[in-house]
């Protein structure tokens, strides 16, 4: 592990308005590791993703890359320092070849002056190629991208990033809408651009997808900080009982809890079923 992270954030915070979005956040990615944020709806993920994108500007706190700080004038900016974001809608044509949109506002071209244009025999064999060191196999390259699976979408969009000059990859909850198999296909991908040296920031609400693949874990809710963890400090059980709110399902299951043959009562028996799991008690420990 190296020394100095590539990118650290400390005591970031963002408002707009009076409300408070991001809270004296703080955590670090180094090259060659996963750092996972974590956390429901409204917690604070999609402002830290503009953030280290450099859409946004923190108010207070600070942006160190490679140990120096930083101040991104714009995505333009963060672009240039290697931070490559993958939103959830991708930037990818549906109806557009899978080489297009490989190539999309970076296409390669051959010729000079007047006769300069778009060099497609290069643009297909680079995308193919890229493709193949991220293990997909493509039928056709003039195949619409809206014809591949979700999983495979994101990969072209994860083997875009890096072919780019990626140094730093944040990902935008790829995982959300996959179904099992091609959600595992995206996590085998985190993990192949982690080994290849890269820093990745994984944003996620599903702590079951971070866990395997994650080095670091940050746990937002409501735009604080409920911890920043290596791996070895943390279970999945802790994490998983950290973000579900042990407390609050505990007290719910209470205030349902009537007849148990009821509707309520087997709401509440659900609540207090899932609370076991996560390893929390009727008296709180």
């Amino acid at each position: 592990m190296t020394a100095t992270p590539m990118l650290e954030l400390r005591g970031v915070r963002k408002t707009f308005g009076n409300v408070i979005s991001l809270d004296g956040v703080s955590t670090s990615v180094r090259a060659g590791e996963v750092t996972c944020v974590l956390g429901d709806n409204g917690a604070g993920k999609s402002t830290l993703i503009k953030i280290l994108s450099g859409v946004h500007r923190p108010d207070a706190g600070e942006l160190l890359l490679d140990g120096a700080p930083v101040t991104f004038a714009g995505p333009r900016d963060a672009l240039d320092a290697g931070i490559a974001t993958v939103y959830q809608d991708l930037a990818m044509i549906p109806l557009m070849a899978i080489w297009r949109n490989f190539f999309l506002g970076r296409e390669p071209t051959k010729g000079r002056g007047p006769f300069r244009r778009f060099d497609s025999r290069t643009a297909r064999a680079v995308a193919r190629e890229q493709l193949l060191r991220m293990g997909i196999d493509i039928r056709d390259p003039d195949q619409p991208v809206g014809t591949l699976s979700g999983g495979e979408r994101q990969s072209v969009a994860i083997a875009r990033a890096v072919y780019f000059g990626a140094r730093l990859l944040i990902l935008d909850e790829p995982t959300s809408a996959l179904g099992v198999k091609q959600a595992g296909m995206v996590l085998k991908h985190i993990v192949q651009a982690r080994d290849r040296g890269l820093g990745v920031v994984f944003i996620t609400h599903n702590p079951h997808h971070a866990y395997p693949v994650g080095d670091r874990f940050l746990l937002l809710k409501r735009g604080r900080s409920l911890g920043d963890h290596a791996k070895a400090d943390i279970t999945r059980e802790e994490m998983t009982a950290l973000m579900a709110g042990g407390a609050e399902l505990e007290e719910l299951a209470h205030e349902l809890e009537r007849d148990p043959a009821s509707p309520a009562g087997r709401v509440a028996a659900d609540l207090t079923e899932e609370a076991s799991a996560l390893g929390i008690h009727p008296d709180g420990r």
